[in-house]
């Protein structure tokens, strides 16, 4: 019973911190459908990521914040193909897949939704299911991530960019390696809008060899 209580406590507390969020208050402001976008922004506004007529996929895409941003900054001139297990309420100007991006029939469907054209940008916000077990959270965030750098080496066209949140732990060097090891130039970056306790950061690979 008491563990009950502190986890209604704890769940409480978090409600009362998201609403008082400055960043959640924004999303509601400006139509965004997360904080999440904020990420983005930030990010673009220091690395100039996405630019008009691009190609770019939005991997783990639900609820659509970074797909909504995108849309901003292509201008009308581009296409986004947002993926997601998770479904998403249509957007307009974006192309939805639901499924697993790791499953063939799903990259199929991707493969026949760009009819030959080439992946400038991959955007990659996925986060894992949270247990609470940090060891086994951390360990399916890098999984996860190493998921996402395979499909760019796919998709991605000579010189595309990658954007990838992983969670700084066990995994996370090594990671940073592989990603150095693919990409021209590798950036880290952690935005404002990332809660100052959690330990998400954003990888910009720029250039894939």
């Amino acid at each position: 019973m008491g563990q009950k209580g502190s986890q209604s406590k704890s769940s409480k507390n978090w409600l009362k911190e998201h609403f008082a969020d400055e960043y959640v208050k924004l999303s509601q402001k400006h139509g965004y459908r997360s904080r999440a976008a904020y990420k983005l922004i930030e990010i673009q506004k220091k690395d100039k990521l996405i630019k008009p007529a691009q190609v770019i996929i939005d991997l783990g895409a639900a609820p659509g914040s970074w797909s909504q941003v995108a849309l901003e900054y292509l201008k009308e001139k581009g296409e986004i193909i947002a993926l997601d297990i998770l479904p998403m309420d249509s957007l307009a100007g974006v192309q939805c897949i639901q499924g697993d991006f790791t499953e063939q029939t799903v990259l199929d469907e991707l493969l026949e939704t760009l009819d030959g054209k080439t992946i400038d940008l991959v955007l990659s916000d996925i986060a894992p299911n949270i247990s609470g077990i940090a060891s086994s959270d951390q360990a399916k965030s890098i999984y996860l991530a190493e998921l996402a750098l395979g499909f760019c080496q796919k998709v991605l066209k000579k010189n595309g960019n990658f954007l990838v949140k992983v969670f700084q732990g066990e995994g996370f060097d090594d990671y940073l390696k592989q990603m150095r090891s693919q990409f021209s130039k590798v950036i880290v970056r952690k935005p404002k809008a990332s809660r100052p306790r959690s330990r998400e950061v954003y990888l910009l690979g720029r250039g894939i060899k």
